[in-house]
C-alpha cells in the first residue's frame, strides 16, 4: 500500500516560480525531512563582493556638526524675532518665532537621535539604535501638525478683527529671518547622509523660511496699501505649508516603523527578479523592509534544483540584489527542491 507523501510546508505569502518566466516549474513538494536536513541560511551584512567589516551605525560626525550650526543660527535669531513680534504686534512674526522655537527643538531632537544612531548593535538591540532617527522624524512631523493648527486658529481670529501692525518692523525682521533660515537650510543640506531625521529638521527650517517670506509680504501689504488682514492671511499660508511638511514626515516615518518596503523598491518586482535568476525554481516568504533611513533589508526562502550549488546561487542572488535594487543586508535561506518520494509498504508474505 502506498502512503501519500509528507505534506509540504506552505508559504505564508505569495510564491514566485520559474514557471512565470517561461521555464518548466517543478511540481514537487518539499518534504519536511528535506527542510530539516538541507537548511542553508546565508546571512549577508555588507557588500557581499567587498568583504569588509559591517556596521549598522552611521558615521558619528556625519550629521551632528551641521545640525549644531543650524541650531545656533535658529536660537540666536528666535530671540530677536520674539521681541520684534511683541513690539510690532505682528502675528506673522510671532508665529514665525514660535515656529523657530519648534525648529530649535526639532534640531536638538535630531542631534540626540543622530548620536543614538551611532551606537553599535548590542544586547537586545540587534540592529543598533538607528530607528531613534525615525522616531525623531515622526515626532517632528507631529509637532509641525500641532503648530500648524494653532497658527491657523489664531490667524482666523485675526482676520475677523485685524490689529494694528507695524509694517516696517515686520518687513525688516522678516527679511533678516529669511536670511537666517537660508543659512540654516544650507547647513542642513551639507549633512552627509540623507535620513528622515535630517529631513525632519530641514522641513521645519524650510517652513520657517516660507514664514519669513510671508511675513515680509504681509508687512509690505500693510505699508503700501494699509491691508492689515494680510498678516492673518500670511499666517494661514505658513500653517498650510507646515501641514503639508508635517503630514509627509509622519507618513514616511510610519512607513518605516510599520516595516513597509522602502520607497522605490517593489516587493513584487524583487520577487520576480529573484525567480527569473538562472537556477532558481521558487521564491517565497519574501520580506523587504527598511531598518532605518538608507538601510534596506531583505529575507527570503529560495528553492533551487536538486544537486545544484546552494551557496553559489546565494552569492549570485546577493550580487543581483545589490546591483539592481541596492539591497546589501540580505538573509537568504536556500534549499534544494526534492522530487516527491512515495513510501512503499509491502505486506510481509504469510507463512
Amino acid at each position: 500500500m502506498a502512503v501519500p507523501p509528507l505534506a509540504p510546508i506552505t508559504a505564508a505569502q505569495r510564491r514566485w516560480t520559474a514557471a512565470s518566466h517561461g521555464r518548466p516549474a517543478s511540481c514537487a513538494a518539499v518534504p519536511i525531512h528535506a527542510l530539516a536536513s538541507n537548511r542553508l541560511v546565508a546571512h549577508s551584512h555588507a557588500h557581499h563582493h567587498h568583504g569588509h567589516a559591517h556596521t549598522h551605525a552611521p558615521s558619528a560626525d556625519a550629521d551632528r556638526r551641521w545640525l549644531g550650526i543650524a541650531l545656533g543660527l535658529i536660537l540666536a535669531f528666535m530671540v530677536v524675532e520674539v521681541a520684534a513680534g511683541v513690539l510690532s504686534g505682528s502675528l506673522a512674526l510671532l508665529s514665525d518665532a514660535a515656529h523657530m522655537l519648534t525648529d530649535a527643538g526639532s534640531i536638538a531632537l535630531a542631534l540626540v537621535a543622530a548620536r543614538l544612531a551611532t551606537e553599535p548593535a548590542r544586547g537586545v538591540f540587534t540592529f543598533g539604535l538607528g530607528r531613534a532617527e525615525i522616531l525623531s522624524a515622526q515626532l517632528n512631523g507631529a509637532l509641525l501638525l500641532i503648530l500648524a493648527a494653532i497658527i491657523a486658529w489664531e490667524a482666523v481670529h485675526r482676520l475677523a478683527s485685524p490689529p494694528d501692525i507695524e509694517g516696517g518692523v515686520v518687513v525688516v525682521v522678516g527679511a533678516a529671518g529669511a536670511l537666517v533660515n537660508v543659512g540654516a537650510a544650507w547647513s542642513l543640506s551639507r549633512a552627509e547622509r540623507r535620513s528622515l531625521n535630517v529631513e525632519g529638521a530641514r522641513a521645519h527650517v524650510l517652513a520657517d523660511l516660507y514664514g519669513s517670506v510671508a511675513a515680509v509680504a504681509a508687512g509690505l501689504a500693510v505699508l503700501l496699501w494699509g491691508f492689515e488682514e494680510a498678516d492673518g492671511l500670511a499666517a494661514l499660508v505658513v500653517s498650510a505649508l507646515m501641514l503639508r511638511s508635517g503630514l509627509s514626515l509622519v507618513i514616511d516615518a510610519s512607513r518605516v516603523l510599520l516595516e513597509g518596503a522602502p520607497r522605490g523598491i517593489t516587493p513584487h518586482e524583487v520577487g520576480e527578479a529573484m525567480a527569473a535568476h538562472p537556477g532558481v525554481e521558487e521564491v517565497h516568504d519574501l520580506h523587504v523592509w527598511e531598518v532605518t533611513s538608507g538601510f534596506p533589508a531583505l529575507s527570503a526562502h529560495v528553492l533551487v534544483p536538486a544537486g545544484d550549488d546552494c551557496h553559489e546561487r546565494r552569492r549570485e542572488l546577493e550580487a543581483m540584489l545589490h546591483d539592481r535594487f541596492d539591497i546589501d543586508h540580505t538573509t537568504l535561506q536556500v534549499e534544494h527542491r526534492h522530487a516527491d518520494e512515495l513510501l512503499q509498504i509491502r505486506r510481509a508474505p504469510s507463512r
